[in-house]
């Protein structure tokens, strides 16, 4: 693996990307002012806008609820990606080469490029075949499980004709070379050559959580085609099956908003929730749901370790009631711990998956599945219990070992008491023995395996704590106008400025970061200079006010606010120190007449440079 991209590299394509394009994907962005844009939040409802963007600057705030970053950390957040990722992504898109800290150029972005260029161009040839005559067997299995051209195009299935070669010469003809076929998993290496690895089945393209499509899941439509009856892609550079979830592109948003995702077990289901209005479900991809897809789910849903458990999420897993459904619940419960969001289970009536269960009983009998799930250590505690012969000593005695474990991994202390009794009620047995086996079970594991996020502490002072009384107003936009204009004050009034007295205690502290970062006064990321002077807790302050949108609309108007701000904070501290020097003066009487002049001397200075500041 490389190592971590150089600092550099990053800069200098940060600069590159534009942050109005990259937000304004995601969100509509109006003239805010000089230099500033502003639109309605993507990370929480509202209905004025309080989301603002500086170009110059090139960051995003939102006074509304805090969230704050650069155009990584806004790519970061809506597509739910690493920032290593994130950078190596845009790399791509702007065909600018990364170098790592261990001296070597990034090696696969333009391999890497043209094998999802060969994947979006596969699948588009597969949708154009949907239509075509020769896909009436896909088209039929789509209608008789309820969905019509609409839904598949909306979930981008096509179909792969029934020829050994038709996607390979037609992706060769559009400039792709069998090396990156081979090598994007669409083409499969025989003895007598290369061949379309798809072949006469309904074809579901399966996408990053950015919507990159790097795969795809095939279904077998006729008996004649004696391979499984689902066939995906290759492992490949761009495909790890472990880490992709089919859906997930669809349906992160609605798991972000909602803290909530519901893991079914195929493509057709996952079309089946969406279209009842189940838009958070997602699905594994030709293998059992491991850590990896907890890794990936776990940044959707923003899942964080709390004591508060009302607070958190919720997953919820639909397991087929066969004994291969049951396996898959307790290969998934053996991972649980791995989530901070509370894990349950619903079990579909009459052994249907949700797809059967829509196409019989209708889009409400979906909904009403994921409404009313049962705690996923509740399933397991009821399948423990049901594996024993309650009706003898031993089976009962193995009934509450076995189920000891799961009643300690209860992070909910409350309900970890309530399944204790409920249990001793199942096995015939006092509440006391049943803590006794829990007990005996070795020490509780953490609430959150390792590898879990800790929850993030608010900003220690939000903008709005300095509404409070005029004062701290004025310390807070003369503060907000040296971050954002340096240049404009100049060296000396800027100087003038950052020595000004400061009450509020963390306003003064950022007033001696601005001090501390005058040299640099004319560079346009000043403020993250400062926010880099500053301790971490401070740093959230800064930010904010970096962004904090100046109330005017042309250049001339900004320069006169700039200068008027800081002027004002540089003139009440002339005050201030006028007062100091007066009380000086009358408490020195006329005891001292050298010290009496070098006092009234000081005081003309100042009342020269209060006059100065006002006359310009």
């Amino acid at each position: 693996m490389a190592g971590r991209i150089r600092r550099e590299d990053i800069d200098e394509l940060r600069a590159r990307i534009s942050i109005v394009d990259v937000v304004g994907a995601h969100v509509t962005l109006k003239t805010a002012g000089v230099g500033s844009m502003k639109g309605l939040c993507p990370f929480h409802d509202e209905r004025s806008p309080s989301f603002h963007v500086r170009p110059a600057v090139g960051r995003y705030h939102c006074f509304g609820c805090g969230e704050d970053g650069d155009v990584f950390q806004f790519a970061m957040a809506m597509d739910h990606t690493s920032f290593a990722e994130t950078v190596e992504r845009f790399a791509a898109q702007a065909g600018f080469t990364l170098h790592y800290e261990d001296g070597k150029p990034q090696e696969e972005t333009s391999g890497r490029l043209r094998l999802l260029e060969a994947s979006r161009a596969a699948e588009a040839y597969f949708r154009e075949q949907l239509v075509t005559p020769a896909a009436a067997l896909g088209q039929r299995f789509l209608g008789e499980r309820g969905f019509d051209l609409a839904a598949a195009e909306r979930f981008g299935v096509g179909f792969a004709p029934a020829s050994f070669d038709a996607l390979g010469r037609h992706l060769k003809g559009r400039g792709f070379t069998e090396a990156e076929l081979l090598g994007a998993g669409l083409l499969s290496e025989g003895q007598r050559g290369s061949y379309d690895r798809f072949r006469g089945r309904l074809i579901w393209p399966i996408r990053d959580v950015a919507g990159a499509t790097v795969g795809f899941g095939a279904r077998r439509l006729s008996d004649d085609d004696k391979g499984p009856k689902y066939l995906n892609s290759p492992e490949t550079p761009i495909f790890r099956k472990s880490q992709v979830l089919y859906g997930l592109d669809l349906a992160k948003r609605d798991i972000a908003r909602g803290h909530e995702a519901v893991v079914v077990e195929g493509y057709t289901d996952v079309m089946a929730c969406h279209l009842a209005g189940v838009t958070t479900a997602v699905a594994t991809c030709g293998t059992s749901f491991g850590v990896d897809h907890i890794k990936v789910l776990r940044r959707v849903l923003g899942d964080v370790s709390t004591t508060d458990t009302r607070s958190l999420g919720r997953v919820v897993f639909t397991f087929d009631p066969d004994e291969a459904g049951q396996q898959a619940a307790a290969r998934t419960f053996a991972e649980e711990q791995r989530f901070a969001a509370q894990t349950f289970v619903a079990v579909p009536p009459g052994g249907l998956d949700p797809c059967d269960l829509r196409l019989e009983r209708g889009d409400d009998a979906v909904r009403r599945l994921v409404q009313q799930p049962r705690p996923l250590f509740e399933f397991m505690l009821r399948r423990i219990v049901a594996q024993h012969d309650l009706e003898t000593v031993e089976g009962r005695v193995a009934a509450m070992r076995r189920a000891a474990p799961v009643l300690q991994s209860i992070r909910d202390r409350a309900l970890a008491d309530g399944y204790t009794r409920t249990v001793a009620g199942w096995l015939g047995v006092s509440p006391d023995e049943v803590r006794s086996a829990v007990r005996q079970a070795g020490p509780r594991p953490a609430a959150v395996a390792e590898g879990a996020a800790a929850a993030h502490p608010p900003a220690d002072v939000a903008l709005r704590q300095l509404e409070r009384d005029p004062a701290s107003r004025l310390e807070r936009d003369a503060i907000s106008a040296l971050l954002q204009q340096p240049a404009v004050l100049g060296r000396d009034l800027a100087v003038r400025g950052a020595t000004a007295y400061i009450a509020n205690p963390s306003l003064a502290v950022v007033r001696d970061g601005v001090l501390a970062s005058l040299d640099a006064i004319e560079a346009t990321d000043f403020s993250e200079r400062v926010a880099e002077a500053v301790p971490a807790e401070i740093v959230p302050l800064v930010r904010t006010l970096a962004m904090a949108p100046i109330p005017q609309s042309t250049n001339e108007g900004v320069k006169a606010y700039v200068r008027g701000i800081v002027g004002s904070l540089v003139d009440r501290d002339i005050l201030r120190r006028k007062a100091e020097l007066l009380g000086s003066l009358q408490r020195m009487g006329g005891a001292d007449p050298e010290g009496s002049k070098r006092l009234q001397e000081q005081l003309l200075e100042l009342e020269r440079e209060r006059r100065s500041l006002r006359s310009e």
